[in-house]
């Protein structure tokens, strides 16, 4: 499995905070930070800003951090696109990857997303020749590992069927109403790959409030929020959180110290499913 550190915090949604966000969480004790070069819902470059001030600051060296980004197709994009919209799929790859490591000043990034396949249903031959160009910026030293993102246990199986290299990662929203994404983590777990979750707040808000989840944070002295990032990491998931609030940082960070039993852990896992 790639090396990476317990949990990610989120650049999404900042806009004109995302430089300073970045720097807080940084100065925090967060050493992973997830972007994407799609300025629809991220703002790459200021994540970078952010990187600098850290760098500048002292609080951090590039060698300390695990950076990931996405490449994402022109369907998910807005006018502001980071490549070409008329070069071929792989040419947009490249530039892409180009336009992100100025973004972020660096020479490469830890993990290069896909960042949600070109069919909601399947693999595709457009997937085929982007994770192509993907495997060829990773062969060239820009990137350490690559992932998927916004998949389906069914993208995952065509994949495999198909042959082609899987991913070091797998990004998803994830709900706990669909058994926390029970199936895709199941086929993670086989093949190695390491399962982000994301929107493990949001998505979920009929968790937060449950009187088990309510129960084990009290006992704790924690947070309902920092039960379910405590259940995430138990069960194998590497966590994003992209909270706005400095308190919020440092809760979540602690989230590991919290004691989750076994027999907690499994019913955590079904509430949501049994709620539905």
């Amino acid at each position: 499995m790639p090396s990476h550190p317990g949990f990610l915090y989120g650049t999404a949604w900042k806009e004109d905070r995302t430089a300073a966000l970045t720097e807080l969480a940084l100065r925090t004790g967060f050493r992973g930070i997830d972007t994407a070069n799609q300025r629809r819902h991220y703002h790459e470059s200021a994540v970078g800003r952010g990187l600098a001030a850290a760098y500048r600051a002292g609080a951090v060296t590039r060698a300390d951090l695990f950076l990931q980004t996405k490449f994402t197709y022109q369907a998910g994009q807005d006018h502001r696109l980071p490549y070409d919209a008329d070069a071929s799929l792989s040419a947009q790859v490249a530039q892409s990857m180009a336009s992100s490591l100025e973004h972020l000043e660096t020479d490469h990034v830890d993990s290069y997303v896909l960042h949600g396949p070109a069919s909601g249903y399947e693999w595709t031959v457009h997937d085929a020749e982007v994770w192509a160009a993907m495997r060829a910026e990773r062969d060239a030293g820009r990137t350490r590992v690559l992932g998927v993102s916004n998949v389906s246990l069914r993208h995952l199986e065509q994949m495999a069927a198909a042959g082609a290299e899987l991913p070091a990662f797998v990004q998803n929203r994830c709900f706990a109403r669909f058994g926390w994404d029970y199936h895709v983590r199941v086929f993670c777990a086989e093949h190695g790959i390491v399962y982000q979750g994301f929107s493990l707040l949001t998505a979920n808000p009929e968790v937060l409030p449950h009187p088990l989840v309510r129960s084990i944070a009290s006992r704790n002295g924690a947070t309902p929020a920092q039960v379910v990032f405590r259940f995430a990491l138990a069960v194998g998931m590497l966590p994003l959180t992209g909270t706005s609030n400095a308190e919020h940082m440092k809760q979540d960070l602690a989230s590991n110290e919290i004691a989750l039993s076994d027999e907690e852990v499994r019913a955590i896992e079904a509430v949501a499913v049994r709620a539905g």
